[in-house]
C-alpha cells in the first residue's frame, strides 16, 4: 500500500491497538498504526472523509492477510503434483491450451482446471464493456503521467511497508540485472489491460491477467510451504489483503496521482477507469466485497488497508534503490548515456515531490529536488484542463498516450517482445 506524505522513522515494535489486536492477526497487522495515521492523513481528509475509522474492516482485513484465492491454490496444486498418472494433474500445456482455445479445448479436464475457468470465463452481470472501453481510453490519455505516478508513488512508495516487498526480495523479482525487466513486464501488463477490447476473452489483456493470476498462486503455494515464509509475523505470501492494496494502487491512487500532476479527471472518466479496474480484480481473484467502480469507496478502502501495514523494514531500500539504478540501463538510440542519467535524475525528482525528504531517507535514496514537477503541470494544465475538454483534444492525447507507450515499452525490452514473467511450476 502506498502513503502520501513522509514519515520518521520509527521502530516496528510500535504496540497494536489494544481494540482490535488479537494472536489470529499476523503480527505486523496495526504494527505502526500511529505513523500509518500520518502517513494517510490527506487521503482520509481530502477522499475518506472525517468520520470515525471502521474496526469490523480493519478486522476484515487483518483475516484477509491469511485467507488466499483457494481457486488458483487449487490449480497450483494441481500443477505440481509429480504422478504423471495422477488424474487430479494439470500439466502447463492444458493450461496454455486452455487460456487460449477455452476449457471445451482440453479433452477431459482435470477438476482444478475446470474449476478455474468456470471463474475466470463467466462475464459478471455488472460488467460493462463500453465503459471499459472508455476506461482503457482515459489510461491511453493519461500518457506518461501515468508511468509517473505508478513508478515512483505506486510501486517505489508501497515498498516503505513491510511484508510484500520481502517477498519480491526472497523471489528475486526486482534486484540485480532483474529490476530492469521486471518492472518492464509490469508495465507491459498494465498497458495489455487498457487496449481496445483487451479485457475480452480473446484479448491479450485478459490473457496476461489470469496467467499473473496463477504466477501468484503458485509463488503463494512455494513459499507457504518452503519454510522460509514467517506466515505468523506477515500472513500468507500472496494473500487477499495485499491483492486489494495492489489493485488500490492500479485505480485510485493512480487517478489521485495523476491529479498531483495537474491532469483534469472528471466524474464520468474515474467511474470508467475504476470499472476497468473492477474487472481486472475479478480476473486477478481479488475478494468480490472489494471490488468497487466508485472512487470514494476505494479510498475509503485504501486508507483502512494502509492503517494495518507495518512501516519499514530492511527490504524496501534495496528495492527502491535497484529501480533507481535501473534507469540507467534503459535503451536509447541516441545521447544513451547522458538520457539515462537524466531519467533516473528525474524519477528522484518525482519521488521526491510525491514520498517527501523523509520518504526518500527511508527508503535509502539520495536527497533530490522536485524540480521535474512544476512543467509537468504547466503542460498538463493545458493538455487537459483545455485540449482535453474538446472531443478533438481527447483524441489527441489518446494518440500521443499511445506513442509514449510504445516509446517506454521499446526503452525497457529493447529488441525483445514484451512480455510479463514465464510460470515456474
Amino acid at each position: 500500500m502506498v502513503a502520501y506524505e513522509s514519515a520518521p522513522r520509527e521502530s516496528s515494535a510500535e504496540p497494536h491497538r489494544t481494540t482490535t489486536a488479537s494472536p489470529t492477526y499476523p503480527r505486523r497487522f496495526r504494527e505502526t498504526e500511529r505513523t500509518n495515521r500520518r502517513l494517510g492523513r490527506p487521503l482520509r481528509l481530502l477522499c475518506a472523509g472525517r468520520g470515525p475509522v471502521d474496526e469490523q474492516l480493519l478486522a476484515t482485513i487483518g483475516e484477509r492477510l491469511t485467507a488466499r484465492d483457494e481457486i488458483a491454490a487449487a490449480l497450483a496444486r494441481a500443477l505440481r503434483r509429480t504422478e504423471t498418472a495422477d488424474p487430479d494433474k494439470v500439466t502447463m500445456r492444458q493450461f496454455r491450451r486452455a487460456l487460449a482455445d477455452g476449457i471445451e479445448a482440453v479433452p477431459d479436464p482435470p477438476r482444478a482446471l475446470r474449476d478455474f475457468f468456470a471463474a475466470v470465463d463467466p462475464v459478471p452481470d455488472w460488467v460493462d464493456f463500453d465503459l471499459i472501453a472508455e476506461g482503457g481510453r482515459v489510461a491511453r490519455r493519461f500518457g506518461r503521467n501515468a508511468a509517473d505516478v505508478m513508478l515512483p508513488l505506486a510501486l517505489i512508495g508501497s515498498y516503505r511497508f513491510d511484508g510484500p516487498p520481502r517477498l519480491l526480495v526472497e523471489t528475486g523479482g526486482l534486484l540485480g540485472d532483474s529490476a530492469l525487466r521486471r518492472i518492464a513486464e509490469t508495465q507491459k501488463w498494465a498497458a495489455a489491460v487498457t487496449a481496445p477490447d483487451a479485457l475480452r476473452r480473446t484479448g491479450e489483456g485478459f490473457r496476461l491477467t489470469v496467467h499473473v493470476r496463477l504466477m501468484h498462486a503458485l509463488v503463494n503455494d512455494r513459499f507457504e510451504h518452503n519454510g522460509r515464509w514467517d506466515t505468523g509475523r506477515w500472513g500468507l505470501p500472496v494473500n487477499q489483503a495485499d491483492l486489494a492494496s495492489t489493485l488500490g494502487l492500479f485505480n485510485a491512487v493512480q487517478l489521485l496521482g495523476v491529479r498531483l500532476l495537474g491532469v483534469r479527471v472528471s466524474r464520468a472518466e474515474s467511474r470508467a477507469l475504476m470499472h476497468l479496474w473492477k474487472y481486472v480484480g475479478h480476473l486477478m481473484g481479488v475478494d468480490s466485497d472489494w471490488l468497487s467502480d466508485r472512487e470514494a469507496r476505494q479510498h475509503r478502502l485504501n486508507y483502512h488497508l494502509l492503517l494495518t501495514q507495518s512501516y519499514g523494514g530492511p527490504a524496501g531500500p534495496s528495492l527502491a534503490g535497484a529501480l533507481v539504478e535501473a534507469q540507467r540501463q534503459l535503451h536509447f538510440r541516441h545521447f544513451a548515456r547522458v538520457r539515462r542519467a537524466y531519467a533516473r535524475a528525474r524519477l528522484l525528482s518525482m519521488l521526491r515531490y510525491f514520498l517527501g525528504r523523509r520518504g526518500l531517507r527511508d527508503l535509502g535514496l539520495p536527497p533530490a529536488s522536485p524540480w521535474a514537477v512544476p512543467p509537468v503541470i504547466a503542460a498538463n494544465l493545458l493538455r487537459y484542463q483545455i485540449l482535453g475538454r474538446t472531443e478533438a483534444g481527447r483524441a489527441h492525447l489518446e494518440r500521443r498516450g499511445d506513442r509514449f507507450v510504445e516509446r517506454h515499452l521499446r526503452r525497457h525490452f529493447r529488441d525483445r517482445t514484451p512480455g510479463v514473467a514465464a510460470i515456474e511450476v
